[in-house]
């Protein structure tokens, strides 16, 4: 037997009672899986990434900056 890694991240739907992965297609295509077939999948999970989830919030200003260093309470 040949084992090897190929990755996908896919996010986990409620059917019925139970929950479901999908394999992406192009995953599909490149093993060559076949519905039936027999796969090992080891479950990892994944951390949220926040990136850009503050847009629109502008630059630092001087203000900020003072609090961030603790000096707002000086001024």
């Amino acid at each position: 037997m040949l084992f090897y890694n190929m990755e996908s991240i896919t996010k986990l739907r409620r059917v019925g009672g139970s929950v479901v992965a999908t394999v992406p297609k192009k995953l599909i295509d490149v093993e060559g899986l076949i519905p039936g077939q027999i796969v090992k999948i080891e479950i990892k999970k994944v951390r949220k990434s926040f990136f850009g989830a503050a847009k629109g919030i502008g630059s630092f200003t001087k203000e900020d900056k003072k609090w961030i260093e603790g000096k707002h309470y000086y001024d």
